[in-house]
């Protein structure tokens, strides 16, 4: 699957979650989208809603947070208000993210939102976790065509399943799942990356990982259990505070992580059974068999005469059994490697 000018298959898709953490500065985000391609990220990710399209403001106790998080005793709406990103920095945003050579793409939270990143040409779109189960918003957005990422952080199998089914109906296969733990940040028992490689079996479609723990070997095992996609929120300062700070990696620790990814990539290479050249070279110091006494033409060959030493310069030691009992054809000193024209 190609993202933008990426194709993921290739090389994993790390993604920079700007989220909350421009704290209501447009110069904030800018900085944090500078840092973000310093930091090795591949693309930006923004969130686009209004607090009026994400949800009702409304004083009923239903639209205050009560759930343990981090966010507990807030009305949902005047949460939105202070962690949404203007929509008219989207554009600014977007293009500057480009000038850097990153793609640049967002959570849309309602069918206007869609309509809106599609004047700006998004290469992709993400549905968060908790709209997974908004099946008419992602059929809406997989119409588009454009590529489609879903996170499944507060998803039963039944729910990526009609998920799935969604954008299939709406005619877009190009899919990808991220395996998601939705707290914040979350524990790494809680993570169960093992359903990676199910889900990548399940579903027939790329996977990748939606992460909210603060350590950097959850994107390293998600990437050996096949995730082509990595999120993670990013912020300048932890010390800034705001909504999402105390899940967000700051620039030096999301660039440990990305190299770590990367080194990753590196180790799992493809499946072979061929010898790089460092190691066919490092087979000269393997096992043979080596003349261990000076020894004439016509004497017999024994255990004594013959040994099976390093290095690797002679028959393979699996003839020994074979040439014991035999004659040696001609003279040979201690030390030379063993080869059929020494043996009668």
């Amino acid at each position: 699957m190609k993202i933008g000018h990426q194709h993921i298959d290739d090389k994993v898709f790390i993604i920079a979650e700007l989220s909350a953490n421009h704290n209501g500065s447009l110069d904030t985000a800018l900085k944090t989208i500078d840092a973000m391609k310093a930091s090795g990220a591949d693309a930006v990710k923004l969130q686009t809603y209004t607090p009026d399209t994400i949800t009702l403001d409304c004083d009923s106790a239903l639209f205050t947070i009560s759930q343990g998080t981090l966010w507990d005793k807030r009305k949902f709406h005047d949460l939105y208000a202070e962690a949404m990103t203007p929509w008219e920095w989207h554009p600014i945003l977007f293009e500057h993210a480009r000038n850097l050579g990153m793609e640049a793409f967002s959570s849309p939270f309602d069918p206007t939102a869609v309509d809106f990143l599609e004047t700006l040409d998004v290469p992709a779109y993400k549905i968060a976790s908790f709209e997974i189960t908004d099946i008419p918003l992602i059929e809406y957005t997989a119409a588009k065509g454009k590529p489609i990422i879903i996170s499944t952080g507060v998803a039963t199998l039944p729910d990526i399943e009609e998920a799935l089914a969604a954008c299939r109906r709406a005619g877009n296969d190009q899919i990808t799942l991220l395996k998601c733990t939705s707290a914040y940040p979350a524990l790494l028992e809680e993570m169960n990356l093992a359903t990676i490689p199910d889900m990548i079996a399940r579903f027939g479609v790329t996977v990748g990982l939606s992460d909210h723990t603060m350590s950097l070997a959850a994107p390293v095992v998600a990437v050996a259990l096949g995730a082509r996609v990595i999120e993670k929120h990013f912020i300048l300062d932890r010390g800034m505070g705001g909504a999402d700070s105390a899940f967000s990696l700051e620039p030096q620790e999301f660039k440990m992580m990305v190299d770590a990814v990367r080194d990753t990539e590196k180790l799992m290479g493809k499946v072979s059974y061929e010898l790089s050249l460092k190691s066919l070279k490092s087979r000269e110091f393997s096992r043979s068999l080596f003349v261990a006494e000076d020894v004439k033409a016509g004497e017999t060959i024994n255990a004594s005469n013959v040994r099976s030493v390093r290095p690797g310069f002679g028959l393979a030691p699996k003839h020994l059994k074979e040439i014991i009992g035999k004659k040696f054809k001609k003279d040979a000193l201690k030390g030379t490697p063993l080869s059929w024209d020494h043996i009668l």
